[in-house]
């Protein structure tokens, strides 16, 4: 499978992505990480098969379903601050990236399927990602981020996705140093119950002044880490221009808000059938969706309802 270019890679076909890779491996395999981060499972063959195991999972459901597949490295921590905690240098950090691309393109050339794969280089915020915590800057957040979008898109990604962003100038810093490296991003952001990202500003107003910031050059947005109800209430009642830049949605399982999941001592996978319902009730308002997967307490069960609802569907 080859790599595509930059100008396809939002195409009008469907392609599903994986659900909470932290809370499964967590919970379900047991496996225990440090900080809430996966990318050390890359370090020993040990770790690589959880991956391979667990990504494998989401691509037989995607091509069983005839479906494409956005492949997100396990890198969501695999920054500076968190690396540090973890004893990771700038070089590991630099090379557990690029391992973490490879480990994805091996996968992506066992792909039986007839959809295309794309590899994404997952990149987490700076904070915690429901708290902003100490603010930077848009440059500030160039800076910090730069390392890791440069070995991701060293490494062959074919994108960076952000994951989990709680406040714009992360955004727009995030989309500038991609730039920079020549590959295109995706920017995700979560809400909280009300629908407003964490630092409060609306979700609309939060794209369009990331767009007017970068002219525009996102290559779409995600919302993730929040159940369909919540972002319902961040919707307008009638159609915006922004609701057409939102190409991806990747829902936690749980109707908890993020201070509520932060206390929460048992994983709440909620119900597989009604989150699809909820997914469907936002494919009414967001005319772009195209990326389906999920985030915390989602697995491969509630991906496969949410494939499932939106090939059946009018």
């Amino acid at each position: 499978m080859t790599s595509p270019g930059h100008g396809d890679l939002f195409a009008d076909d469907v392609l599903l992505t994986d659900g909470g890779i932290e809370t499964v491996l967590l919970f379900h395999e047991g496996i225990d990480l440090p900080a809430f981060a996966a990318f050390p499972l890359v370090d020993d063959e040990k770790g690589r098969d959880a991956l391979r195991r667990y990504y494998t999972d989401y691509w037989l459901l995607a091509a069983g379903a005839g479906r494409g597949f956005v492949l997100e490295t396990p890198t969501w921590r695999a920054n500076p601050d968190w690396g540090a905690l973890l004893g990771y240098s700038a070089e590991d950090l630099r090379r557990v990236n690029h391992d973490s691309v490879a480990l994805a393109q091996g996968l992506r050339a066992e792909w039986t399927g007839d959809g295309r794969v794309l590899i994404s280089g997952c990149i987490g915020p700076r904070g915690d990602g429901y708290v902003p915590g100490v603010a930077m800057t848009a440059i500030q957040a160039a800076d910090y981020h730069r390392p890791q979008v440069r070995a991701l898109a060293e490494g062959g990604a074919d994108l960076v996705t952000a994951f989990t962003l709680s406040y714009v100038d992360e955004a727009i810093g995030l989309v500038d140093t991609a730039g920079e490296a020549g590959i295109p991003a995706v920017i995700g952001f979560t809400v909280e119950t009300d629908g407003r990202l964490p630092s409060g500003t609306p979700l609309g107003e939060a794209i369009e002044l990331v767009d007017s910031a970068t002219a525009s050059s996102a290559a779409w947005f995600m919302i993730n880490c929040a159940h369909p109800e919540h972002v319902l209430a961040s919707l307008p009642p009638r159609v915006e221009p922004w609701l057409s830049r939102i190409g991806a949605y990747r829902a936690n399982a749980s109707r908890m808000s993020h201070a509520e999941l932060d206390e929460a001592e048992a994983l709440d996978e909620g119900d597989p059938q009604d989150l699809a319902t909820g997914y469907l009730a936002l494919r009414q308002r967001l005319p772009a969706l195209r990326v389906l997967g999920g985030c915390c307490g989602t697995d491969v069960r509630h991906v496969a309802a949410v494939s499932s609802a939106w090939g059946t569907s009018a």
